[in-house]
């Protein structure tokens, strides 16, 4: 089984009001597996934490960074960390 991890992702850019929370949730959920929460924060970033497999957070880490995003992302930068549980589902904060 793939170790079960926690990552923790701030992106920047122009990423808060262009529907890119619901676009997270949306990878997250399409990827299965994933539990956390997408959060706008006040400087202009958007916080994404998911619980899961690593291979599925790398994944949606991958989809954070790529071009399809609705926005525009001018980088990512994330930490890793073991998961602590807790989340249910993939929230919109």
């Amino acid at each position: 089984m793939d170790e079960q991890v926690r990552m923790t992702a701030w992106v920047r850019g122009r990423v808060q009001s262009v529907g890119f929370r619901w676009w997270t949730r949306a990878r997250a959920l399409e990827l299965g597996g994933l539990t956390g929460y997408a959060s706008n924060l006040s400087d202009g970033r958007v916080q994404v934490v998911a619980e899961g497999a690593q291979q599925r957070c790398e994944e949606l880490l991958d989809l954070l960074r790529g071009g399809g995003t609705p926005g525009r992302v001018d980088g990512v930068t994330e930490i890793w960390a073991v998961a602590e549980g807790g989340y249910q589902g993939f929230a919109i904060r």
